[in-house]
């Protein structure tokens, strides 16, 4: 079967691999579609610390059920469209023992630690297929990236009283951005990009801030009372964006951090204080969001052929890949087609 393969920074081959078989608890999977996104656009890069290499990438994914192994749940079938959660739990660490596997100590994410996605075919134990309900493959990789944003504001622990800004508007962003405003916060997008501030405003946001215009400061304090926003999720990894979070954020409020900043950040922890702030770090997602994700994608309200920015086949990923490093703002999704 064919996959694809970062051999090293700059470079992609499509290589080949024996197909492989569902044994006891495993179920095969019929790869249909499957997402870049920024890690891989990291490792493509040179630029992350934590990707094997060689490494096959991917773990957005948009699956059918191919054949399930003995002892498999009845409610996975052949046939079934599925997504994938790509995280990995030892059971040991002090993450698993309270309850948040998410966060494991020890976690191995597909196409980072280990082989990802990008393939014809693979094969996962049981427990990590979600049935995708009524989306097509297509829809279904899109979910992991959004349940990441949907987790964050859980974290934040978002209610229809709070007035929640979300800096950074890719596919993360965007997913805080859907999950804050179900929840019936008002929400305030803060992205530099017009463009994703408008997707923003469709998919729930009340609001649209540039950060990078000269009134911002002003127009922030004008539609939050004065008073800041009483959640902040940090969706960018900026040191700009970091103390921006810490700054903007209300007394008493949240901030909610999403983002790997790859400089230090030094803030001024005087506000830790003085405002007593609850900063809470917010990783991968739990099975719930991507539930959560599913249900409100089946609505329709979701813009999936905004957000997907473009489809290659197996001989263009190499080139979506140098386009998007040359250009990585303007870009929410790659999805590699496999069949």
């Amino acid at each position: 079967m064919k996959a694809l393969q970062i051999t090293e920074p700059g470079r992609v081959e499509v290589v080949s691999l024996p197909e492989p078989e569902a044994g006891a608890g495993e179920v095969l999977l019929r790869m249909e579609y499957v997402g870049f996104c920024g890690s891989d656009l990291n490792t493509f890069r040179g630029a992350n610390a934590l990707a094997k290499s060689p490494v096959i990438p991917g773990h957005e994914i948009g699956a059918v059920v191919e054949a399930v192994g003995a002892g498999v749940p009845d409610f996975l079938k052949p046939g079934m469209t599925v997504t994938v959660n790509p995280y990995t739990a030892c059971g040991t660490c002090p993450s698993c023992r309270r309850g948040r596997p998410n966060a494991c100590r020890n976690n191995q994410t597909l196409g980072v630690q280990r082989d990802g996605a990008m393939r014809e075919f693979m094969v996962v134990p049981w427990e990590k297929v979600i049935p995708a309900g009524g989306l097509s493959t297509r829809e279904a990789a899109l979910v992991e990236p959004m349940s990441v944003g949907f987790h964050a504001v859980s974290r934040g622990a978002v209610t229809d009283t709070d007035t929640v800004m979300v800096i950074g508007c890719g596919m993360v962003g965007l997913g805080a951005v859907v999950r804050a405003a179900l929840r019936g916060a008002t929400v305030i997008a803060a992205d530099i990009d017009d463009g994703k501030l408008n997707i923003a405003r469709q998919m729930g946001a009340k609001y649209g801030l540039n950060t990078m215009a000269p009134d911002f400061r002003e127009r922030l304090a004008r539609v939050t009372g004065g008073d800041g926003p009483d959640v902040v999720v940090e969706a960018v990894g900026s040191p700009a964006t970091y103390r921006l979070a810490v700054d903007a954020v209300a007394f008493t409020g949240r901030v909610v951090c999403i983002g790997y900043s790859k400089a230090d950040v030094t803030f001024e922890t005087r506000l830790f204080v003085q405002k007593e702030l609850d900063i809470r770090g917010s990783r991968n997602a739990e099975p719930s969001d991507f539930r959560a994700v599913i249900r409100y994608m089946e609505r329709g309200a979701c813009p999936v052929d905004t957000l997907v920015s473009s489809v290659t086949d197996w001989s263009g990923a190499g080139e979506n890949l140098s386009k998007w490093s040359q250009n990585p703002g303007k870009v929410f999704r790659i999805l590699l087609k496999t069949i």
